[in-house]
């Protein structure tokens, strides 16, 4: 049922909904992407709900048991010490249920609205990632997992000898002074990561404990996983440390036909001054900085993201065609692949991408929510259950257990 109001997505309840749903069928967490710059088209286009991912997972925490919550945190635009203790907030309060998804923020918006001249480019972003993420992760290792000793009796709260300054003095980064509060429930929170450029695959290489993607394909889904784990072994780490879960938008119907319709519908209500727009946005571009009527022209420099190298091959393969035309043959806006079918249909096509070793699983994306939500939940998981591919039970309490159980 449609809530008569839209206004309702921007309230708890909406949340909570969803994350209750997602934890009645099992899955390992929920996840909040994030905007840092949102450009004007979106205001018309798009309920614009971009709250502090770590503000509603905090919330969803104190309505679920056991449900991870992964959010978005930038390299680019945050200081590590207040992502650092604001993660592991988030892991103390949820009982070791957190999730940092490691990003460098791809749209130039984001730096006026930080009151920064320009954008970095992608290779000066990524050198800071990998620093940024260092200095989270001492962080976090610096209060030893037995300093807490909360001794009454002796009113001794920690062993100050356990405690130990990471002292970090890098190329970007300088920071002296511990957390406030003793190692959170899983040590350090998990760590997520989303690039698919070469840059982006090494950060997921060298710290990723679990990668989004979204490859168009099963034969690119396999060549994606392949390279992944080629460069998580040069790291130094363990192919079974990662996991790859690609993003799957879904439509969902009783029979294939009404999946169909259900897509067609949805496609039908979308604007086409958004496809466009949308696709240059989430590319990294600005959308105000180029005319839908003529073909897309040439970067004049580094090309900002792996979604931009796309969106410019695509015009490459078309070069008579205006950047509007273009776009309405892109599909996955946010790069994922859609599946549109029945439960049955969509459990088969998970358990072959899984044997193919194209997936560790899937990051699923409703078409609609929380109606896909529930329809996958409450008819996909069953499927997957009875095949003995999907848990019948939580047995660990932690995100991290999740993945790894």
């Amino acid at each position: 049922m449609v809530p008569d109001d839209v206004r309702h997505v921007l309230g708890l309840p909406y949340y909570a909904e969803i994350a209750r749903i997602a934890e009645r069928g099992l899955m390992d967490s929920i996840f909040l992407a994030d905007n840092l710059a949102i450009a004007g088209y979106r205001v018309t286009h798009l309920p614009q709900t971009q709250f502090d991912p770590i503000s509603v997972l905090s919330a969803l925490a104190a309505v679920t048991s056991h449900i991870g919550l992964i959010g978005t945190g930038s390299t680019t635009y945050a200081k590590p010490w207040d992502l650092a203790r604001r993660f592991a907030t988030l892991d103390h309060l949820s009982g070791g249920r957190a999730g940092w998804n490691i990003v460098t923020t791809v749209t130039p918006l984001a730096a006026a609205a930080f009151g920064e001249a320009s954008h970095p480019d992608p290779a000066e972003r990524y050198v800071w990632a990998h620093e940024f993420t260092d200095v989270v992760t001492h962080l976090w290792d610096a209060w030893e997992d037995d300093a807490l000793v909360g001794d009454r009796e002796r009113g001794v709260w920690a062993d100050r000898s356990k405690v130990n300054d990471p002292h970090f003095h890098g190329q970007f980064h300088r920071v002296d002074g511990i957390l406030p509060f003793p190692r959170s429930p899983q040590g350090r929170p998990v760590l997520v990561q989303a690039g698919q450029s070469s840059a982006g695959v090494g950060l997921a290489a060298k710290y990723a404990e679990l990668v989004f993607s979204g490859p168009p394909s099963l034969e690119a889904a396999v060549k994606f996983r392949t390279t992944l784990h080629e460069q998580v072994v040069k790291a130094g780490r363990h192919p079974d440390q990662v996991l790859v879960l690609p993003a799957l938008m879904v439509t969902l119907g009783s029979t294939e036909a009404e999946a169909q319709e259900r897509a067609r519908t949805l496609e039908e209500l979308s604007s086409p001054e958004f496809r466009w727009q949308n696709a240059l946005y989430t590319a990294g571009l600005d959308p105000d900085a180029f005319d839908p009527d003529l073909p897309l022209p040439e970067p004049t420099g580094s090309v900002p993201s792996s979604r931009a190298e796309r969106l410019y091959a695509a015009a490459r393969a078309r070069p008579e065609a205006s950047l509007r035309e273009v776009a309405q043959h892109i599909e996955g806006g946010a790069g994922q692949t859609h599946f549109v079918g029945t439960p049955e249909q969509l459990a088969d096509m998970i358990i072959e991408w899984q044997d193919a070793g194209a997936v560790d699983g899937f990051t699923v994306m409703g078409s609609t929510l929380p109606y896909e939500l529930a329809t996958f939940v409450d008819q996909v998981v069953p499927v997957l259950q009875k095949r003995g591919r999907f848990r019948t039970e939580y047995t660990g309490s932690t995100l991290r257990e999740h993945l790894t159980g």
